[in-house]
């Protein structure tokens, strides 16, 4: 069949099909006795189910029907830091990884890193307030990575950087 044939065979079937729809007999309703109103199911002021929700509220429910809670929770760790551990911790350390309930943080020196090893206690409060209980049950925490030689994707092994000026 060409293009202007099929077009004109699947308008046919469609109006068949639309002119056997219209003379079915009607479905009764309880409104009125076939009356032509539906029942809408719920009326009257109240609360609906079909009623605008909140989008947390959505959200929620959501996790929880899918089982994405604790998910959710450690991703609140890394994505809201500065909230989880004030604006002065934040500002020197940064959370790295999060596997099996123990949080890796590394802290800008190892002064903050001492400083937050000291801290521990209080910063796994905080946590635990902010996103809930196990989420977080031990911290890792370390100070910044030395400088990396191993630079390029060939390289001499050797004792690393030495004085070359003397």
């Amino acid at each position: 069949m060409a293009g202007p044939q099929l077009a004109r065979a699947v308008l046919d079937a469609a109006l068949a099909k639309r002119r056997a729809a219209q003379q079915a007999p009607r479905r009764r309703t309880q409104a009125g006795e076939g009356d032509g109103r539906r029942l809408r199911g719920y009326s009257g002021p109240g609360p609906d189910p079909r009623d605008p929700q909140l989008f947390g509220a959505v959200l929620e429910r959501i996790l929880k029907q899918r089982g994405w809670q604790k998910p959710a929770a450690e991703a609140t760790v890394f994505g809201a830091w500065e909230k989880v551990v004030g604006p002065d911790i934040a500002k020197h350390s940064r959370p790295m990884k999060l596997d099996d309930g123990v949080l890796t943080v590394e802290a800008e020196s190892t002064a903050w890193a001492t400083q937050l090893r000291l801290l521990a206690a209080t910063l796994l409060r905080s946590i635990a307030a902010e996103v809930g209980h196990n989420v977080v049950k031990r911290l890792n925490i370390h100070g910044p990575a030395a400088p990396s030689w191993n630079k390029g994707p060939r390289r001499v092994q050797g004792r690393g950087p030495r004085d070359t000026y003397g």
